[in-house]
């Protein structure tokens, strides 16, 4: 598998999340869960920030003349929705789904075409720049890149972060994925809404759900946790118990 992250920077008027985000820099909008298929997308996502760039954000996703992570500047009679499904002083949670039309242009679509089936998106939102990471099984990454300054033309400019190799899961997990049991266990938590605010489950029913022990959950959950947290920071440990830098 093979990593790509890459940022694109709006120019003004070009986004109208992007538009908002600008006038709110405290804010922020993660994917908590994104999937495309040729003909459609749609995808969790948590946005963070004060009450009023919260309510700015939420009109932003609703009114649009075009859906948000459409790559068109004009509308291009896709078939859209977007529901709230959370929304308090702190936080903003929203599902949004998108038919494509042959007008259509996303970076999920993108990869799709160039970059084959399979691949994982990871996305963040602050001011204009919208970073995203993929996963990908491998493919036309140059396809990708071009395609991508086409669709965007003007309205944003394009810088990659970076392009690597992704360790195997068979190997013993030093610095790259989680082992497969983590991993399992994260997704079973979000999907099931652990992390969730109430949380939709406990730890004991999350448990129960993967017939394991409570204490075995809660240490893959830790140790989960604690690795994305060193993989967000940007450092590991090395053996010797010192942070390296990636």
């Amino acid at each position: 598998m093979r990593e790509l992250v890459f940022t694109l920077t709006y120019e003004p008027d070009c986004n109208a999340v992007a538009e908002v985000l600008a006038e709110h820099p405290d804010a922020g909008i993660r994917s908590l869960s994104l999937h495309a298929t040729p003909e459609n997308l749609w995808r969790v996502d948590h946005a963070t920030g004060s009450p009023a760039a919260l309510d700015a954000i939420e009109t932003a996703f609703l009114t649009a003349d075009y859906y948000a992570d459409c790559l068109a500047t004009d509308h291009c009679g896709a078939t859209q929705q977007t529901q709230v499904l959370e929304h308090d002083d702190e936080t903003l949670v929203l599902y949004s789904y998108w038919e494509r039309t042959p007008a259509c242009a996303s970076v999920p679509h993108i990869a799709l075409d160039h970059l084959g089936n399979g691949a994982l998106f990871e996305t963040r939102h602050e001011r204009r720049e919208y970073t995203w990471r993929i996963i990908h099984p491998g493919g036309d990454v140059r396809g990708f890149f071009d395609a991508l300054e086409s669709a965007v033309e003007n309205c944003a400019s394009l810088d990659i972060d970076r392009l690597t190799e992704v360790t195997s899961p068979a190997t013993d997990h030093p610095t790259g994925d989680l082992p497969p049991e983590q991993e399992a266990a994260l997704r079973a938590a979000v999907e099931q809404g652990y992390y969730e605010t109430p949380r939709a489950v406990d730890l004991a029913g999350l448990a129960d759900s993967l017939e394991i022990p409570r204490s075995t959950l809660a240490y893959r959950l830790r140790r989960a946790e604690a690795h994305l947290a060193e993989q967000y920071t940007g450092r590991t440990r090395s053996a010797e118990g010192a942070p390296t830098p990636l």
